[in-house]
């Protein structure tokens, strides 16, 4: 017999007190407060060690509602595929300064690097190739995990949220950038081996925290590219909420062709479809993450 308030796996558009895809009951996530003033900047790493996992889609689309909820936000694109300086409208390889400047060579201020794009309240600090560079160069760094921590202690107060798209890996550009901030949002596919790493990345994350960045949380993680017609999908999901729990974001981020459409068009889903489901679970996840005190 089918229930009124179960909320069929893989929308967005559920009541408060329906069953989400998540298997619990979701909770209201209010519309946010305006803020009253800017700063100082609560810092999220994006981070899973796998790739095609939805980091840069997340980075990007969170960013776009936070600031539609009115939060200054700046994007790190601290990956030297430079995915997220092109999925905003910025070509990364025809700019003389990116974050690998920053990193390598002293003098530069980050103030120089962050350029607008086209969504109010949305900054970003690009990068490019030259990044994949910058590993073997801090090794014989001082302090070379608090680099990244660094360069953007000028602009903590110049923005409410800073939301730093790390690379695919564990290596010394992802633990700068897990020393650098206070919160970590997992994105995870919803497929079983996508599931395998993320044991390792919560091991390493503990291990940042014990030694480098004592405040360091998860914020959450994030069920991405969910498909609530497969049993698979649900699985997945239940499983992670079974060995996470309340980790887990009620939020799901569900499988879409207009996530890569968005990404053609080089603007967040926010103003591409911004009638779109797609774009209402980045709104929904934006609200939550502020409800969870996440975000101001």
């Amino acid at each position: 017999m089918e229930r009124s308030d179960v909320h069929l796996p893989g929308t967005e558009d559920a009541a408060v007190g329906q069953i989400g895809p998540t298997g619990r009951a979701l909770p209201a996530f209010p519309e946010p407060e305006p803020l009253t003033s800017t700063g100082p900047a609560r810092v999220i790493a994006m981070c899973n060690q796998k790739g095609g996992v939805g980091k840069t889609t997340t980075t990007i689309n969170l960013g776009a509602a936070l600031a539609e909820y009115g939060r200054k936000v700046l994007l790190v694109d601290f990956d030297p595929q430079g995915a997220l300086s092109v999925g905003l409208g910025v070509n990364p390889n025809v700019l003389d300064v990116t974050i690998y400047n920053l990193l390598v060579t002293r003098g530069h201020d980050i103030r120089e690097v962050i350029t607008t794009t086209r969504v109010p309240r949305l900054d970003l600090v690009p990068a490019n190739i030259d990044l994949s560079a910058a590993e073997v160069q801090l090794v014989g760094e001082v302090a070379r995990e608090q680099v990244l921590a660094r360069i953007l202690r000028p602009v903590l107060d110049d923005y409410d949220v800073i939301l730093i798209d790390c690379q695919p890996s564990l290596g010394l550009l992802t633990v700068n950038a897990l020393t650098a901030a206070h919160g970590v949002i997992i994105p995870l596919e919803t497929e079983y081996f996508a599931m395998r790493g993320v044991a390792l990345l919560v091991e390493t994350i503990e291990k940042v925290t014990d030694r480098l960045n004592p405040r360091l949380t998860i914020d959450g993680i994030l069920p991405t590219m969910f498909d609530g017609r497969t049993l698979h999908s649900r699985e997945v999901v239940d499983s992670v909420v079974r060995h996470f729990g309340d980790q887990v974001f009620h939020t799901v981020i569900s499988r879409t062709v207009k996530f890569p459409d968005a990404t053609l068009a080089a603007e967040p889903i926010t103003t591409y479809a911004s009638a779109h489901r797609g774009a209402g679970a980045y709104r929904q996840l934006a609200r939550e993450l502020i409800a969870r005190g996440g975000a101001p």
